[in-house]
């Protein structure tokens, strides 16, 4: 009876969780999209605490209301601008998780092995379960608990650097220790090797060094990886974490945790892939940590920035037309999601074409700038991908850039040597006017110089967004 409740409750919440999952993919369906994921995991939840291997009620009681207070505390105080350190360092717990849960089987495996030995009873529910495997089962069973805590190690310390460089607590731009790839290389034979010996009665020793080199591969890759591709980076990360989560799974024979981590782990590849390609970057060579560098001498940028007032960026959205705004990190930074709404309503009221043009990777997570639009209700309709709007720029009266930086950097097209040579940009540079909103003359997250705050059609309109963009309402017929 407790089992078959308790995998009918992981059918529902399965369910639910490919529903989540399936909403997310649309702004309007998301709210509701989220709303499945919560109930499924509170199905799942209580199906595990009343199902078999039940009890220790008060730790289980106790952490969970520790879980929960946490997790209240980090949505009431954490802002959108800290959302993508947030989903990187939660990353890390699960990979955490996966490591603790293979040592665990490892042990548990050892133990059943001496009660065996000594002709005792084994105590516990998942003790109990590796008791009445057979020998091949139990290898399998080892073989699932190495793949768990190398891919929790590595998704573990490759997270916690993520987090850094996105909380800039860690340097952005990409370092590689000497020997580059052949120390990732060689460190990923050593693993191999001593998960052999592992399966050949290698024991706790090399379970534990296969671990340290997995923490150091984890970090080793991260920090080989550029800031203007930490988005990418964030979504890789997801994925590894879906598949420790798949691993912890299949060690516990949890069948939900071996469907969720399936789910997580292929959407974030899936991600990863659809925003490589939106970069025009291999998507092996980010797994492998193979990007961010640059392949000789960059340009150099000729002319100088010429700073504009608020009066005269009215004057020109008075007078035009068409306006294209790129939101980027500069606009969650400083809060002016609203001020940019108010900005639309007025224009769009003065009868004036006002669109957004998203790129893939806008922000510091995928979707940043649409959950920060979606949240100040700017209407969807003119809410519109690179893809869709990258043509009209040259039939458009003013482009605004709000925050921006790397996404609209004609050296991804111009400079071969660029860190960011190759990738699909917003090509705001062939608008009438370009109006550039930002705080000052200092380069974007990658440390990348963008040669289009020097083009003869670019005015540079300095301050906090918010502050700048409060100014310039007034001044809008």
């Amino acid at each position: 009876m407790e089992f078959g409740f308790t995998t009918a409750a992981y059918v529902v919440a399965a369910v639910l969780f490919i529903l989540a999952l399936g909403g997310l993919s649309g702004q309007e369906s998301a709210k509701r999209a989220i709303w499945y994921g919560i109930v499924g995991m509170a199905i799942a939840v209580l199906a595990t605490l009343i199902g078999p291997g039940h009890g220790l009620w008060l730790a289980s009681l106790v952490l969970i209301a520790g879980g929960a207070a946490i997790g209240y505390q980090l949505a009431t105080r954490v802002q959108m601008t800290q959302m993508p350190e947030l989903v990187a360092i939660m990353h890390s717990l699960v990979g955490l998780a996966a490591v603790f849960v293979g040592f665990n089987a490892h042990f548990t495996i050892g133990g059943v092995e001496a009660a065996h030995a000594a002709g005792t009873a084994v105590e516990g529910v998942f003790a109990s379960l590796v008791a009445h495997k057979t020998p091949v089962e139990i290898t399998i069973l080892q073989i699932e608990l190495v793949l768990g805590v190398w891919i929790g190690a590595v998704t573990f310390t490759g997270s916690v650097i993520a987090y850094g460089k996105l909380a800039g607590k860690v340097d952005s731009v990409a370092k590689k220790l000497p020997g580059g790839h052949m120390l990732n290389a060689g460190a990923a034979a050593l693993s191999a090797i001593f998960a052999i010996w592992y399966f050949s009665g290698g024991g706790l020793v090399a379970l534990i060094l296969l671990t340290i080199l997995a923490l150091f591969i984890g970090y080793h890759l991260i920090m080989g990886i550029g800031g203007a591709d930490m988005p990418v980076v964030v979504s890789m990360l997801n994925s590894y974490s879906g598949w420790a989560a798949a691993a912890i799974g299949f060690s516990l024979g949890n069948d939900l945790l071996i469907t969720v981590g399936a789910l997580v782990g292929s959407s974030g590849a899936i991600l990863s892939y659809i925003m490589c390609k939106a970069m025009n970057r291999s998507f092996v060579s980010v797994i492998l940590g193979g990007f961010g560098g640059t392949a000789g001498p960059q340009q150099a940028v000729e002319g100088e920035m010429i700073a504009i007032e608020a009066e005269g960026v009215a004057a020109s959205l008075n007078e035009a037309d068409s306006v294209i705004i790129v939101p980027g990190y500069g606009m969650a930074v400083a809060q002016a999601q609203q001020s940019v709404a108010e900005l639309v309503r007025k224009l769009r009221a003065a009868g004036k074409e006002v669109r957004f043009g998203i790129h893939p990777v806008a922000g510091r997570l995928p979707g940043h700038m649409n959950v920060l639009l979606a949240e100040a209700k700017v209407p969807y309709d003119i809410v519109l991908e690179m893809d869709e709007i990258n043509d009209d720029f040259p039939s458009t009266d003013v482009a605004i850039i709000i925050g921006s930086n790397d996404i609209v950097n004609p050296a991804a097209q111009d400079d071969p040597n660029s860190p960011i040579a190759g990738m699909p940009v917003l090509e705001v540079w062939k608008a009438k006017q370009v109006f550039v909103s930002k705080r000052g003359q200092g380069t974007g997250y990658s440390g990348i110089e963008n040669p289009l705050f020097f083009k003869d059609n670019t005015r540079m309109f300095y301050g906090d967004a918010k502050a700048s963009l409060d100014k310039l309402l007034p001044l809008i017929d």
